[in-house]
């Protein structure tokens, strides 16, 4: 009996000291994850990904981009990477992405993970202001209203020139086939497009029916029509197709000074052709790169970088340093030079030619190949 009332006593005095010791040890480990655990939950609360990101000693930035500049990026990357290694002690590398500019614009909204777009025209940026991936003062944020760079439409030819082509005229002569990208995938195809017209409305006293009727009978005799800048020069150049080949100037620049053998003209009047730069502002905020990624945009419009741009082709951006007598002079004179702004901006302009039914499918449907 005795043994029988001790058991119960014993037991609840064990318990007890359990309790207690259990009590005390939940406490300390408590107390030492408390110590330790504000790092962890800083690491890893959304709202802290931006300054851990940006603090971290590497960094890496997605560009994505339409064909042309390629070559300009590949030369001043390095030096902004040497730049802010010094300047912040943080190693950036870049993740590059080419094609014509609709189909990144449509890669990027449809989830490639952009930090930076320098994208053909403004109007594949609006469709990424639209989309919510860039904010709609994007155009602020940045010199110049956004543009990094700029150039013009020029006629390219094969050596010697043999069918004589000196104008945007000679592209509706019988005898001349030539080629360009498409304008519904290239960005730089719809500033080829505008050229012709603002030439045909030009000549035309603002005729915009003879204007349509010029860019048609031009747009029968395309032999190629390539899905970006890149493939239509290769198209012309590599493979021989076509008489002749709009492209921007700085493109055959380029390729020239690659040891191609191309002549090329700069019909006039001609439109002044406006590359855009934008960070991407929901994917470096979700990434926290937006610090490095805004000061590589600011970056492009230094000196430097502008002077590497000129270098490969594009014209001295209005009042940059780099825009010298020695720069200016070596390309050829246009003196009526069209903007995008007289057709209402882009916005506007992609409306009444490019969007779907709209002149340019209007004149490939009334073609008869």
């Amino acid at each position: 009996m005795k043994l029988k009332q001790n058991r119960p006593l014993f037991n609840l005095r064990s318990l007890k000291k359990f309790v207690s010791l259990f009590v005390i040890g939940t406490t300390l480990s408590l107390a030492i994850a408390s110590c330790g655990g504000n790092t962890a939950s800083t690491s890893s609360s959304p709202n802290s990904a931006s300054p851990v990101a940006n603090s971290a000693k590497e960094v890496e930035l997605t560009l994505v981009g339409y064909a042309v500049p390629k070559a300009a990026h590949d030369a001043i990357i390095p030096k902004f990477v040497e730049k802010w290694q010094k300047e912040k002690g943080q190693t950036v590398t870049f993740k590059q992405s080419y094609g014509g500019s609709g189909s990144q614009t449509r890669a990027i909204i449809d989830g490639l993970e952009a930090d930076v777009a320098n994208l053909a025209i403004a109007a594949d940026t609006e469709k990424l202001v639209k989309a919510g991936f860039v904010n709609s003062d994007w155009t602020t944020k940045t010199p110049n209203n956004g543009i990094v760079a700029k150039t013009v439409a020029a006629v390219i030819v094969h050596p010697g020139n043999p069918k004589n082509i000196k104008t945007f005229d000679d592209l509706t002569r019988p005898d001349v086939k030539w080629v360009t990208a498409d304008p519904k995938t290239s960005g730089g195809a719809r500033w080829n497009f505008l050229a012709l017209w603002d030439h045909a409305l030009r000549a035309n006293n603002k005729d915009e029916a003879k204007a349509t009727e010029f860019v048609t009978k031009a747009f029968a005799n395309v032999a190629v029509l390539a899905k970006d800048a890149r493939e239509s020069t290769d198209a012309f150049s590599k493979q021989g197709q076509g008489d002749a080949l709009i492209n921007y100037e700085n493109e055959v620049i380029l390729a020239q000074q690659k040891g191609e053998k191309l002549e090329y003209v700069v019909p006039d009047p001609n439109v002044s052709i406006d590359i855009p730069i934008s960070v991407i502002d929901k994917n470096v905020d979700k990434h926290g790169t937006r610090a490095v990624a805004e000061a590589f945009v600011q970056y492009l419009y230094t000196p430097e970088a502008q002077a590497e741009f000129v270098k490969l082709g594009f014209r001295p951006l209005d009042g940059a340093t780099v825009k010298t007598k020695e720069n200016t002079d070596k390309y050829p004179a246009v003196k009526t030079l069209g903007t995008i702004q007289e057709y209402g901006g882009w916005s506007e302009a992609q409306k009444k030619f490019f969007d779907d039914g709209a002149v340019f499918d209007q004149v490939q449907a009334s073609i008869k190949r």
